[in-house]
């Protein structure tokens, strides 16, 4: 039989995003999040270095380069005043906005700006066009520069170009090549959902919830037009001191952030709205990963939209200097409408000397404008006492605005150790969590051979580490064992951390290092290691822990409490633990956790296994301790949570009774996290190779290079 006419293509592959496993059964617990950045991803290579390719870069020609940028305007986008400054600051501003402190998450990082959802997201129109310009610089300077890193330098040196002294850049931000789809952004239907909808993300007398920081699905920040785009500068006011304090910004680098953003630059909505096409992730082909792209009337220079806000903030706007207050202080300002048909507000009588000129035509003056926002630092009381701080003494706002967009641009990179290159500040800032450098000199044999005699079990040890190291966040790379900050606050007092039995192993711990030398935070991974070793001894297994020496003890004045109060876990799957009754459930807790620790699905497998059986619950509950030679590290909880012989009966909300089929006689008790690693399908399938007979030394190794990856994760050079 011959078929003519018929599609060449099988059509065996699953492109739809609707047909999926999750989208039949939406109940199954996703791993999608575990599986994030894989190698095979990444077209440079498992042998790429970033940071070696860093060191061949000319760092003053690639700056010369992109100055030259800022003023070489292009036909098909040309730049305001014949300077791209301001949309490079708004393409580097929205690429760090993203981050919130609650998980560590969004941030300008890893170059996540180019993909979507964020390259289509409302509040980022056209700033394809900002990364567009940059292709040729990424184009000459290939692997020596990251997108995460230049676009962020882009936005520093167009503040520097007109005139602000900026407080300092570092390289280092490795960029990503597919979505980051484990960010929760929001449960909204819609973009731009206002207030009440299906999903909303308030709750109460306008309570964001956690871990957001925008107001609305698809904003970086705040909605400019007002609370859900009705103007009132007193309500807008108190969504951005929430959204603000969720960046880790307070009142001062608020009003000061907002101002010099708004300094230079303008908002875009001289035009229809409507004429504008898809964003990029919905352009056509031929567009090539344009959007937003204007067919119908002219979309360009003065009649670009944008936000649909239209009009400088300042007379100067490719100047670094005071004009923002000036406008907004020393004059009366009333509502309007942009030709776009967005709410924004005009001053009353404004001189002429005052309004900006046309982008395109410098003979012609045109009316400023401020939004919500901005009328929100004039009329909120805390606000206005700011802002009035800041007109009255220029230097000090230029300062303030230096280091708060230093903090805004660097606050996802984690410790200073990360840093690289010429501009590097050399002051260390608190926020930076500094730990100083740890003493490799000590005679480690000693050190251990008095952690082997202290009296502390191998459970306690093993536990003490892993405390000290499971608060570790790959999204922001803060927290970990390095600097030992679970001895100090707010960590020593923590729930999680079992105070008591802290207390007792840290003083031992202490008294160690006072003798040898050795800093408590090496002694507390080395405990825990030696209590691995000899935990797999004991089974018949014998193993040698990786250990790397050097890190150091942080001082409570180097600790910023309020800061480290976001990284208190409220669930460990690890140590079976609930601080409370949650309404995700808690083997998704345990994902959450899973991810924000770097590990893989494979890896926390292992280590949920192995923790089981070596006895490190939370409070030395029994639930999971699938074996009969708890404190032995083997392949017990694999082997018994396998078991036909046995069946699983529900006694509450997340606690069963392991019951024999045959006598109905109780042997263990588990919760959903242990429970989830035998009905998972995935999981479960890890989970066999784990209990197989001749898997158990495979299952020990596994376990030892999981544990070293968590108790390393912080240690950066």
């Amino acid at each position: 039989m011959t078929l003519k006419g018929t599609c060449p293509v099988a059509h065996g592959a699953n492109t739809e995003v609707s047909n999926t496993p999750m989208a039949w059964w939406p109940k199954s617990l996703n791993l999608d999040i575990l599986h994030q950045h894989d190698s095979k991803t990444n077209p440079m290579g498992p042998s790429f270095s970033y940071r070696k390719e860093l060191k061949k870069l000319d760092v003053n020609a690639l700056k010369k380069d992109l100055k030259a940028l800022f003023t070489k305007s292009q036909d098909w986008w040309p730049a305001d005043w014949g300077h791209y400054g301001g949309l490079m600051i708004r393409m580097a501003w929205h690429s760090a906005g993203t981050y919130r402190i609650a998980d560590g998450r969004g941030g300008a990082g890893t170059g996540n700006q180019r993909f979507a959802p964020l390259n289509s997201w409302p509040d980022n129109t056209n700033l394809d066009k900002a990364r567009r310009l940059l292709w040729p610089i990424k184009k000459k300077y290939g692997n020596r520069i990251s997108w995460a890193d230049l676009m962020i330098l882009a936005g520093t040196l167009a503040y520097e170009s007109m005139g602000l002294k900026t407080f300092g850049f570092s390289f280092g931000r490795e960029d990503i090549w597919h979505p980051e789809k484990d960010i929760y952004w929001g449960s909204e239907k819609e973009w731009l959902q206002k207030t009440g909808g299906e999903g909303s993300r308030y709750s109460g007398e306008r309570d964001l919830a956690n871990p957001l920081a925008a107001v609305m699905m698809g904003l970086i920040y705040v909605n400019p037009e007002g609370v859900d785009g009705e103007p009132d500068p007193l309500k807008t006011a108190h969504d951005i001191r929430i959204t603000f304090a969720r960046m880790a910004m307070n009142d001062e680098e608020t009003v000061a952030l907002t101002a010099g953003g708004h300094t230079v630059g303008k908002a875009h909505g001289n035009g229809n709205a409507a004429n504008l096409g898809p964003a990029p992730e919905a352009a056509p082909i031929e567009e090539q990963g344009l959007g937003w792209m204007n067919h119908k009337t002219r979309g360009i220079g003065r009649d670009t939209v944008t936000s649909g806000i239209e009009g400088a903030w300042t007379t100067n706007p490719t100047q670094w200097d005071n004009g923002y207050f000036n406008l907004l202080l020393n004059y009366d300002w009333e509502l309007t409408k942009s030709p776009a048909g967005a709410w924004q507000y005009q001053p009353i009588k404004i001189k002429e000397k005052d309004k900006p000129v046309d982008v395109e035509d410098a003979s012609i003056r045109t009316m400023p404008m401020m939004t919500d926002a901005d009328m929100a630092m004039k009329m909120d009381p805390e606000y206005r006492k700011i802002s009035e701080k800041f007109h009255k003494d220029q230097a000090h706002f230029s300062n303030t605005f230096a280091r708060a967009w230093f903090k805004l641009t660097h606050r996802d990179m984690g410790p200073k150790a990360r840093y690289f290159g010429p501009d590097v500040p050399k002051e260390n800032l608190i926020w930076q969590d500094p730990v100083p450098k740890g003493s490799k000199k000590y005679d480690l044999k000693a050190v251990k051979s008095k952690i082997k005699v202290c009296g502390l079990s191998n459970s306690e040890m093993i536990s003490t580490a892993w405390d000290s190291a499971r608060t570790f966040r790959n999204s922001d790379k803060r927290g970990g064992a390095n600097g030992a900050r679970i001895r100090l606050a707010p960590q020593k007092d923590w729930v999680g951390n079992e105070p008591k039995r802290l207390s007792k192993a840290l003083g031992i711990y202490e008294a160690i290092a006072k003798i040898t030398g050795a800093s408590v935070a090496d002694i507390i991974v080395l405990a825990g290691n030696i209590g691995i070793e000899q935990a797999a001894k004991d089974g018949g297994f014998n193993v040698k822990v990786p250990f790397t020496p050097g890190r150091g003890d942080a001082t409570q004045a180097m600790t910023d409490i309020e800061s480290f109060e976001v990284l208190e876990p409220v669930a460990d799957g690890y140590r079976n633990w609930l601080k409370q009754n949650y309404v995700v459930t808690p083997e998704e807790l345990l994902l959450d956790r899973t991810q924000l620790m770097g590990l893989t699905a494979q890896e926390m497998t292992a280590l949920v296994g192995g923790m089981r059986v070596l006895g490190t619950n939370h409070g030395g509950t029994k639930d999971g301790v699938l074996t009969n030679k708890k404190g032995v590290l083997s392949n017990d909880f694999f082997v018994n949570l396998t078991d036909m012989s046995y069946i699983w009966k529900p006694t509450g909300q997340n606690s069963y009774d392991l019951v024999h089929r045959s006598t109905g006689k109780i042997k263990w008790t588990a919760s959903r996290v242990d429970l989830v690693f035998g009905s998972n399908s995935v999981l479960r399938a890890y989970a066999e190779v784990y209990a197989q007979d001749d898997n158990k030394e495979k299952f020990v190794a596994d376990f030892v290079a999981a544990w070293t990856k968590v108790m390393n994760a912080d240690m950066f050079v």
